[in-house]
C-alpha cells in the first residue's frame, strides 16, 4: 500500500510540476523573427502569480510578469534595429531559451489554394528555384489544416530556416516574397507565416459573431454550397487558424484568395470585413495586400470570376490601406493554379517595399479606373497609374460600352493623354463601360511598366 502511496504521490508532483512550468505558444520558439524597432507581445501560461523573468540578449533589460489566477500572461517586449541571432531566456518555476531568434520583418500569408501552393506542387522553374533557396535569414512557419468552432489559443506548427527542402513545402508566393524584400532590404531577416486552405470561402476566416453583425455578409455566407475539402461555416479557421496568432506582431498582410467565393455579388463586403476583423483584432491598421484572382475558365456561366475580380477592385476604394497585385497578364485561363508564382511575388513585394518600406521602385500598380466622363457619343475614363497607357497591339478588343437601357456593345477604343476614350455606332448616348469583362478575359492594356488594367465596371 504504502509503494502505491508513493507512487502516487510521486505522480501528483510530476502533474504539480507540469502545470507550474511557464509554456508558450508554439511560435514563440527557436528561429523565431520578431518584428524590429517595435513594441512585441509576449504571453504564455504558468501558476497562478508565479514571478516570471524575460531576458532577450538584444538588450541590458530584464521583463518581470506575474499571470493571473487564470495562469495567463503577457507582456510588452522592446526589439532593436534587426539583427541576430539572439536568445530569450525565460525563467519561471522552470527555465529555458529561445535560441537562434531573428529581429526583422514578419508578414503573415492567408487564403486558399493558390496562396498555399509550393514549389513541391508545381512552379515555374522549379528544380531551379529549389536548388537556390538557401536563406539562412528568410524562416517559416507554416499552420496545419484545422477548424474548430471555438477560439483557441495555440497552433501546432515550429520555425524553419529556409533551405532548400524548407522552401519546396512553403507557400511559393511567401517564399518569393520573402526573397524579394530580403534583397532589397539588404538581408534583413524575414519571417513568413503562412495560414492556407486550399479552396477555401473567405467566411470561414472571419470571426462568426462578425460575419453574423452583418446582414449582407451573414446571407452570402448562409449560400455557401457544401465542399469535401474545405469547411463552409463562418470562423471556423479564423478560430485555429488566425485567432492563436493574434497580438503576434507582424509589418502587414498577404492575401490570395477569392476563387471559392465564385457566385458571391458581395465579395467587395466580404473581403472589406475580413481585413477590417482582423486588424480589430490585432488592434493594428497594418497593411493588407492581396491578389485579384487569376482569369479562367470557370463552369456554369462566363462573368462570376470577372464578378469577383471587380469586387477585389473595389475594396481599394472602401478600405485603407490596402493595395492589390493584377494577375491577369501571366495566367493560363486553362488552370486555376497558374505555376508562374514568382511575378505574382514580386508585384507583392515591390507593394510593399514601395508602399510600407518607402522604396522608390517607381509605378508598382497597374492602371486602375477612376472615374469616366460622357461626352454626346462617347465616354472619356480616367485611370490612376495610368502613365504611359498603351495597348498590347494594335487596339484593344475588351471595352464595351452601353447606354440607360444597360446592353453593351463592343466599343473602339482611342488612348489620348492616358485616358480611354470610347465610341461605338450602336451607342447614341453612352453611360456605362466595362473593361475585360469576362471570365477568361487577358489584359491587353498596360502602362509605362508593364503591369495590366484590371477588369472593371463603372459603377
Amino acid at each position: 500500500m504504502k509503494k502505491y502511496s508513493l507512487l502516487i504521490a510521486a505522480l501528483l508532483i510530476t502533474y504539480m510540476s507540469a502545470f507550474a512550468n511557464v509554456s508558450l505558444p508554439s511560435f514563440f520558439s527557436d528561429n523565431m523573427v520578431l518584428q524590429r524597432n517595435s513594441e512585441v507581445k509576449l504571453w504564455g501560461w504558468a501558476s497562478p502569480f508565479e514571478e516570471i523573468t524575460i531576458k532577450p540578449s538584444w538588450t541590458d533589460k530584464e521583463y518581470k510578469v506575474t499571470p493571473g489566477n487564470d495562469a495567463y500572461w503577457e507582456i510588452l517586449v522592446k526589439t532593436t534595429e534587426a539583427g541576430g541571432p539572439y536568445t530569450v531566456n525565460i525563467k519561471g518555476y522552470n527555465e529555458f531559451s529561445l535560441k537562434n531568434v531573428m529581429l526583422g520583418e514578419v508578414w503573415f500569408c492567408s487564403g486558399q489554394s493558390n496562396m498555399e501552393w509550393t514549389a513541391s506542387s508545381g512552379i515555374d522553374n522549379a528544380e531551379a528555384e529549389i536548388a537556390k533557396g538557401n536563406y539562412p535569414n528568410i524562416r517559416f512557419f507554416a499552420a496545419p489544416k484545422l477548424s474548430s468552432p471555438y477560439p483557441q489559443m495555440n497552433v501546432p506548427g515550429e520555425w524553419k530556416i529556409c533551405t532548400p527542402e524548407t522552401m519546396k513545402y512553403f507557400s511559393a508566393i511567401g517564399y518569393f516574397f520573402a526573397e524579394r524584400l530580403q534583397k532589397e532590404l539588404k538581408n534583413i531577416p524575414i519571417g513568413i507565416i503562412n495560414s492556407s486552405w486550399g479552396g477555401s470561402p473567405a467566411e470561414i476566416w472571419i470571426p462568426e459573431t462578425y460575419v453574423n453583425s452583418n446582414p449582407v455578409m451573414a446571407s452570402a455566407a448562409a449560400k455557401l454550397s457544401a465542399m469535401s475539402w474545405s469547411p463552409i461555416e463562418s470562423g471556423r479557421t479564423y478560430n485555429t487558424m488566425i485567432h492563436p496568432f493574434v497580438g503576434y506582431k507582424i509589418a502587414g498582410v498577404l492575401w490570395y484568395q477569392g476563387e471559392s467565393n465564385v457566385g458571391s455579388d458581395v465579395y467587395d463586403t466580404t473581403l472589406g470585413g475580413l481585413i477590417k476583423s482582423w486588424r480589430e483584432a490585432w488592434k493594428e491598421e497594418f497593411p493588407f495586400y492581396y491578389v485579384q484572382i487569376a482569369s479562367y475558365k470557370y463552369e456554369g456561366g462566363n462573368y462570376q470570376g470577372v464578378t469577383i475580380r471587380d469586387a477585389q477592385r473595389k475594396v481599394l476604394n472602401q478600405v485603407a490601406k490596402t493595395a492589390m497585385v493584377v494577375i491577369n497578364d501571366i495566367s493560363t485561363t486553362e488552370d486555376i493554379h497558374p505555376r508562374n508564382k514568382k511575378p505574382v511575388a514580386e508585384r507583392l513585394a515591390n507593394l510593399a517595399l514601395s508602399n510600407t518600406y518607402g522604396l522608390n521602385k517607381g509605378m508598382v500598380n497597374g492602371p486602375l479606373f477612376k472615374d469616366l466622363k460622357t461626352d454626346n457619343t462617347k465616354i472619356i475614363l480616367n485611370f490612376n497609374y495610368a502613365d504611359g497607357l498603351h495597348f498590347k497591339g494594335k487596339t484593344s478588343t475588351q471595352f464595351e460600352i452601353a447606354g440607360e437601357d444597360g446592353i453593351f456593345y463592343e466599343a473602339q477604343p482611342k488612348i489620348v493623354n492616358n485616358t480611354v476614350v470610347l465610341t461605338s455606332k450602336k451607342v447614341k448616348k453612352p453611360v456605362h463601360a466595362r473593361y475585360a469583362w469576362l471570365n477568361i478575359a487577358v489584359a491587353d492594356v498596360f502602362n509605362s511598366v508593364g503591369l495590366p488594367m484590371s477588369s472593371f465596371k463603372t459603377e
